[in-house]
């Protein structure tokens, strides 16, 4: 049992920390206040390869292993968690090709997609189906060597930039149970009828797009059908968001981290009744107390990140890793939030924004209530053993 990154995984964090240190932490509050998009940094993760973590070797990918892809997520949204989440989507969503894709499709964009030359993300949700997928009504009908997709499709990070975007649709909406009249198309940008409406406004996750997509009359070969068969794309998106959760725990990490530099640099500086903050005792124990719960919301990421690096299923492991990462985080943003007193609440500090960003958290890639039915189903079915 070796709890202690090995030399290739710490040489590649402290790059890491280098890049997020000099390119995002300066401009990271300006530029989410002003909603400015992050061009440059995006360019800088192109030079650094990130956008080819899940990507394989053959095709001019990093191939990370699991671990190193958690360092990745948790060094960026310790800098701005908003930045994670253009990487997020479309790592996901290589991972998803890289595994299902045919071969053809595969060559076709896997390449580009590992350069950043190409980006991508997946639709899944829609106006009345989040957690729901086989809520989805989204449909494709076949029409001769092609698909014709109608529905619309909320919340797409990437949206406007992806090329290919994979699209959740219903190819068979009689199909029971639905899950098996589900695929995924792979929709190129610019085709006619694909149309990205808007962008939603957001609490928090600022830096990248979250926007409404409609499809109307969208017309793909047949070629684009991921996999080459119809009926397996709730599988094949399920598979991604296993890995999408060791992505959410990581984030959910550095904001926790980010918490915790902020309220030990506060306590440290500021002031009252004659003393740094940090010599009174109700500070002390707040302090403490981000700091347990950053240590452990990393030891849990990692353990679950490492399970994957050792072959093992984790779709238990990383639930477990995200459900705990992801509340700790809004705990240690509050508790920091308290530490810095009034300042705590003032857009002049890092606080406030890792106070709007931790909440997301909790929600994406599977919602914490809906992920605890998942953890228990497995445990009764003694499909996970705790001990």
């Amino acid at each position: 049992m070796d709890f202690q990154l090995n030399d290739e995984q710490r040489l590649f964090r402290d790059t890491l920390r280098g890049f997020v240190d000099k390119e995002i932490v300066p401009v990271a509050r300006d530029w989410e206040q002003s909603g400015r998009y992050p061009t440059e940094i995006v360019e800088g993760m192109k030079q650094l390869g990130l956008f080819g973590l899940a990507v394989p070797e053959e095709y001019g990918g990093l191939a990370a292993d699991t671990v190193s892809f958690a360092l990745t997520f948790e060094e960026i949204s310790r800098g701005w968690m908003g930045i994670a989440g253009i990487l997020g989507s479309h790592s996901v969503s290589c991972f998803m090709l890289a595994r299902h894709g045919t071969e053809e499709q595969k060559a076709r964009y896997l390449p580009d997609l590992a350069t950043g030359k190409r980006r991508t993300g997946i639709a899944l949700t829609e106006p009345g189906a989040g957690t729901d997928l086989q809520g989805i009504r989204t449909v494709a009908r076949k029409e001769g060597d092609e698909y014709v997709i109608d529905g619309t499709k909320m919340w797409i990070t990437n949206a406007r930039y992806a090329d290919p975007l994979p699209v959740l649709v219903k190819t068979d909406p009689t199909a029971s149970p639905a899950h098996k009249g589900m695929s995924i198309l792979l929709v190129e940008a610019g085709t006619p009828g694909f149309e990205v409406t808007q962008d939603i406004g957001k609490l928090g996750y600022k830096g990248t797009e979250s926007c409404e997509v409609v499809l109307t009359d969208v017309r793909v070969p047949a070629s684009q059908l991921l996999g080459g068969v119809e009926g397996r794309g709730m599988q094949q998106a399920l598979s991604s968001l296993e890995t999408g959760r060791i992505n959410i725990a990581a984030r959910s990490v550095g904001i926790a981290q980010r918490a915790y530099d902020e309220a030990l640099n506060y306590a440290r500086e500021r002031t009252a009744f004659g003393q740094a903050i940090g010599e009174f005792q109700a500070v002390q124990m707040r302090l403490a107390e981000i700091a347990v719960r950053l240590q452990a919301a990393r030891l849990m990421t990692y353990w679950a990140a490492s399970r994957i690096d050792d072959g093992v299923r984790m779709d238990t492991e990383s639930g477990m890793a995200k459900i705990f990462a992801s509340e700790q985080a809004l705990a240690c943003a509050t508790d920091a939030m308290r530490i810095h007193g009034g300042y705590g609440y003032s857009t002049e500090f890092e606080v406030e924004r890792l106070y709007r960003d931790a909440p997301l958290m909790s929600i994406g890639e599977g919602t914490n209530d809906v992920l605890r039915g998942v953890v228990a189903k497995a445990l009764l079915a003694g499909k996970a053993t705790i001990r």
